[in-house]
């Protein structure tokens, strides 16, 4: 189903009163994909997306933002705008962890805000593997409880270029509220994702596949993003 206004003013506004700090920075991320994939489950009908975001965070380990992207879900919904914040640090030179809250929003049509949602996140992490959950007590606006983990390698191939490999599992805690279209109360999702910069801008490469009945294709994933500071 689904992933996850006017909201740039808003989370500028917040950037620029935090950004005071010396040891504050705000940046902006544009990106082109091919598709929005969401655990392997495209939330644009399988049609390219433009995507932005805007963040801040500090030396201490402080950080919030804002994404946006386009969405299609058959319906008037024709957008999704998520707010984050949380900290991040760590704790020796090889384990780290992340900590924080995220809200979900969708905007388009009258009734497209009945589906938001806020979740709650951590991660931790060892060298180069880590470990993430979500936990949603209203998944897409269904009071349905709802978790996610995953667990992730990231190869350093060379300088300027990653390569990630990915497993996670979706699942709904209340499979009466909740479900995806063929009733699964969960499903696997696993991905591999090479990553690289040239000119300034950050390119990734991907294939992904569910064990969904209705949506187990293999799916490939193109991004190209261009950051910069304010």
């Amino acid at each position: 189903m689904l992933k996850r206004a006017n909201w740039l003013p808003i989370a500028f506004t917040s950037c620029v009163l935090f950004s005071s700090q010396s040891t504050a920075e705000v940046s902006v991320t544009l990106t082109a994909a091919s598709d929005y994939l969401f655990n392997g489950i495209s939330q644009t009908d399988e049609n390219p997306a433009i995507q932005g975001s805007i963040d801040w965070a500090n030396a201490q380990g402080w950080y919030v933002g804002s994404w946006a992207s386009n969405v299609d879900f058959g319906d008037e919904t024709d957008a999704e705008i998520d707010y984050y914040g949380g900290f991040s640090n760590s704790i020796n030179d090889d384990v780290y962890y992340d900590v924080g809250l995220a809200h979900y929003t969708y905007i388009g049509g009258g009734d497209s805000s009945d589906i938001n949602y806020t979740e709650v996140y951590l991660a931790i992490g060892y060298q180069s593997t880590e470990i993430k959950a979500w936990y949603a007590n209203d998944y897409a606006g269904t009071d349905a409880g709802h978790y996610i983990i995953a667990l992730s390698h990231t190869f350093q191939l060379t300088e300027t270029a990653t390569l990630t490999v990915q497993i996670d599992r979706s699942t709904s805690l209340d499979d009466d509220k909740f479900s995806w279209d063929t009733n699964d109360d969960s499903y696997m999702h696993a991905k591999a994702e090479a990553a690289f910069s040239w000119q300034r801008l950050d390119f990734t490469i991907g294939v992904e596949k569910t064990d969904l009945d209705y949506d187990d294709d293999v799916k490939l994933l193109g991004t190209v993003s261009y950051t910069f500071g304010l």
